[in-house]
């Protein structure tokens, strides 16, 4: 039986040492509120809840006629997110085998270049990817799939290459002593095991792409974005209600989607 740890108080030392970490993490926030509060207007804070009280009464009934011009963008949403999805998941399926140390053929080569394309993938969000391939590829839906697939790289590609790290050694120790290759011993040692963790990652992914490919379309990159910009413009409140309505029908029917598929994959 192990005796109970003997309380002590902390040295002199160890309390200046915290104190100096608390004043100098008050200092930080207090520089941090004083950066972000510089250029703020605070008559326009003070009068922010009836601005929102009168535009939410503008929203209100939320223009239900304008549903029938929505079903093609919101179809359009749902091809940016799943195309988006899978060409992701082709381009970060290779890149996680390279970052992963168990199966990476060069350590001090490839295994870098490839976790550098997945930070780089990741340090990036959907909309600046949005913003540069609407400039290089003109609006539209093909901007959008190929700005949600360099947003998924990143994500596939960390979480897969951290299943392929973690898989039983024994099933490839053993296929390896049967004579066989390196390409067999993936196929039959290796893919198996990240299979599961790899449907279960790219469902989780097409239901985050869901999200974001509803506002791409603020810079252009098609889908039902494009019509939230266009009412905002014009400050069609019940028009922006009614398109705010459809974004939550559509990210809970994806929620729900993605609980069922994940639930079948277990």
């Amino acid at each position: 039986m192990t005796e109970p740890a003997l309380w002590r108080r902390r040295s002199t030392r160890a309390e200046w040492l915290g104190f100096a970490v608390w004043v100098v993490g008050l200092c930080g926030v207090c520089a941090a509120f004083q950066a972000m509060t510089q250029e703020t207007i605070w008559s326009f804070v003070l009068d922010a809840p009836a601005q929102a009280a009168d535009i939410g009464a503008r929203m209100l009934p939320p223009d239900w006629g304008y549903m029938a011009q929505l079903w093609q963008p919101l179809w359009e949403t749902f091809n940016i997110a799943t195309l988006g999805t899978l060409l992701g998941g082709v381009l970060a399926l290779p890149i996680a085998f390279l970052a992963a140390r168990n199966t990476t053929p060069s350590r001090r080569l490839l295994r870098p270049a490839a976790l550098g394309v997945i930070v780089a993938s990741r340090s990036i969000n959907s909309l600046i990817w949005g913003l540069l391939l609407v400039a290089v590829l003109g609006p539209g839906v093909v901007a959008g799939i190929v700005a949600i697939a360099l947003r998924s790289i990143g994500f596939i590609g960390k979480l897969l290459h951290e299943a392929i790290e973690e898989i039983d050694p024994i099933p490839l120790e053993a296929i390896a002593a049967t004579g066989a290759g390196s390409a067999q011993v993936m196929a039959w040692a290796v893919v198996p095991q990240v299979a599961p963790a790899a449907a279960a990652i790219g469902i989780f992914r097409w239901d985050i792409n869901i999200r974001e490919s509803t506002v791409l379309g603020l810079v252009g990159a098609g889908g039902i974005g494009m019509k939230l910009d266009a009412a905002l413009g014009v400050l069609a409140w019940p028009k922006v209600a009614m398109l705010l309505l459809c974004v939550l029908a559509t990210v809970v029917f994806s929620e729900w989607l993605s609980a069922r598929v994940r639930r079948g994959l277990r």
